[in-house]
């Protein structure tokens, strides 16, 4: 591994193109995480009230899962072919719309590859090709689908969260991005500090002003760059808050009650964190 690491290291162009290809398929695949992990556990969750419950199982439907069933258009049921899943490309090749009832797809779904092959491209770019930027690589693909689901379902799921803490953990035990002690006390004060703010807002307001995935996630991203990192992504994730917060409230008149989940803005922060988070910090101390 070293010696393929060292390979694409002394040659930008073939390193930056793996990195942006890599990401763009990955991409590809996140559209379908994003949508189905929901739908998958809102089916398990019926299974087993129903269980619970006792009540008699409505007639058995499929078993969705990331693989089955294959992919397909949701207003024709067209099964969507190989070249026609090509990330970005197949998008403009078929015009934004179904090969067989020309119904239009979603911006997002080409939007969400562009993303996820510019951050992986941009980690690369700044960690090089390592065992650090291959583990960040899967941080940066895991940030990008909780933002999105969090986004449309208010939702972090435990399946994607709790993996994420341990796997920080495992990965500084290595040293890549800090020490395990301080990746261990990071995932201690990151999901203490927000669980103290909402005991406080709920004792002083009777209200629940965040759910639970919001503290592992802010958990696992100390677990990943250390506790000395948690006031940074903290501070901007409520200044990418605000930004994105005020924007919908003016451009689309959001109703000001309606909840608004931070869970991408703690994303969108711990991922700037991750490759800008020492520049910030010396420019903060400076």
């Amino acid at each position: 591994m070293n010696e393929f690491f060292q390979t694409l290291n002394s040659n930008t162009t073939l390193l930056f193109g793996f990195a942006l290809i890599l990401g763009l398929l990955v991409g590809s695949f996140l559209n379908v995480v994003i949508h189905r992990v929901p739908k998958m556990l809102e089916q398990d969750w019926t299974h087993q009230c129903q269980i619970l419950l006792e009540q008699e199982q409505e007639q058995e439907q499929e078993k969705l899962t990331l693989s089955t069933p294959n992919s397909s258009c949701p207003n024709c049921g067209h099964a969507i072919r190989p070249w026609e899943n090509i990330p970005i490309v197949s998008y403009l090749f078929l015009r934004g719309r179904c090969s067989s009832c020309k119904q239009g797809i979603s911006i997002r779904y080409p939007l969400i590859e562009a993303v996820s092959g510019a951050l992986s491209l941009a980690i690369v770019y700044s960690f090089g090709a390592s065992y650090a930027s291959l583990s960040l690589l899967g941080l940066t693909w895991v940030l990008i689908a909780l933002t999105m689901i969090d986004a449309d379902t208010q939702l972090l799921p435990d399946n994607m969260t709790i993996p994420l803490v341990w796997a920080g953990l495992i990965v500084n035990y290595f040293g890549l991005l800090t020490s395990l002690e301080s990746a261990l006390w990071g995932a201690v004060f990151g999901y203490l500090s927000l669980w103290s703010v909402y005991q406080l807002f709920k004792l002083l307001t009777g209200k629940e002003g965040m759910g639970y995935g919001d503290f592992k996630l802010l958990a696992a991203l100390g677990a990943w760059m250390g506790w000395q990192m948690l006031p940074i992504i903290i501070l901007l994730s409520s200044l990418v808050g605000a930004i994105i917060g005020i924007g919908m409230v003016l451009i689309r008149g959001k109703d000001k009650n309606i909840p608004i989940p931070f869970g991408p803005y703690l994303a969108i922060a711990g991922w700037i964190t991750l490759v800008w988070g020492h520049e910030i910090t010396q420019i903060w101390l400076g």
